[in-house]
């Protein structure tokens, strides 16, 4: 029982993860129709970032902040400067975004080295929480609620704001919104922005759970597209319910089947595909 609790519970807090990395990209995807391969290098670069300010003295809330920031403007200049000049051309823009994702890697590489290095959580939350017999890490615990904070504010940005309300027009039907006198350009940077520092922040607090090294943008970015995919493109919901859903995919496939756990993993992408190839939310995209 302890074995199926403690999965459980870091299936959860993966989930959490997937959910802040994967958000961002679903609706960068949905409104922009870009698959920007370099997402996973932005959290990997916000998880290195977090760990520079916290060697240099910063706590860990305003390391993730700072990391926050940092990536959001890394986003915004490649939205502004690179992507943007590829508008609707979908084959450069994923090598543009193929080729940043090295780029930014080989650029970790250079300046952290390739040890891979943990980042240690903040004091107040380091520790075991007791439940029955069970003891978890209090951080974990705290991923997950996170998680669900940052879900409800961009459920609240997007469903109760003159913003999201742009934004959704924009995803249904760009057409119509251009139509009405919604700035697509300013909608794309301010999208854009959102997503990757959703991504950098992601990085930060993934680091006292997966560790800070080279490749870890490798290893999220597979996971990140499985979310959308299953989700749906453009949907808050679908990327919730798909990152902990992949979350626990890939976790109880790890620890039970490890030989197996990516056949396991991708079959829930092909089942929905072949049943609803939008995605279990998505829309169909014009």
């Amino acid at each position: 029982m302890a074995f199926w609790a403690s999965q459980s519970l870091n299936s959860l807090a993966l989930g959490g993860l997937l959910f802040m990395l994967a958000a961002g990209f679903s609706l960068i995807f949905g409104l922009m129709r870009v698959a920007n391969l370099a997402h996973g290098a932005l959290f990997m670069l916000g998880a290195y970032v977090g760990l520079a300010s916290v060697q240099a003295g910063l706590n860990f809330w305003l390391a993730a902040l700072l990391a926050a920031l940092a990536v959001g403007v890394v986003g915004g200049l490649i939205e502004r400067f690179l992507l943007r000049r590829l508008q609707g051309r979908t084959l450069p823009q994923v090598l543009l975004t193929l080729g940043l994702a090295f780029i930014i890697a080989d650029a970790c590489l250079m300046v952290w080295g390739g040890d891979p290095m943990r980042l240690p959580p903040p004091e107040e939350l380091r520790g075991a929480v007791r439940l029955g017999d069970l003891a978890f890490p209090r951080y974990r615990l705290f991923v997950m609620g996170a998680s669900c904070a940052i879900g409800i504010g961009l459920w609240l940005l997007i469903e109760r704001t003159r913003i999201g309300a742009m934004i959704r027009a924009a995803v249904d039907d760009m057409q119509m919104a251009r139509a009405i006198g919604i700035s697509a350009s300013a909608l794309f940077s301010a999208v854009f922005c959102l997503g990757a520092a959703l991504a950098g922040l992601g990085g930060v607090l993934g680091g006292p759970i997966l560790s800070v090294y080279p490749g870890l943008d490798a290893d999220m970015l597979p996971l990140a597209l499985l979310v959308v995919i299953l989700g749906g493109a453009g949907s808050l919901l679908g990327a919730f319910i798909g990152a902990y859903l992949i979350g626990f995919v890939y976790t109880f496939g790890q620890a039970l089947v490890p030989d197996l756990a990516y056949v396991i993993l991708f079959l829930p992408m092909v089942a929905v595909l072949a049943i609803a190839p939008n995605g279990l939310f998505g829309r169909r995209l014009s």
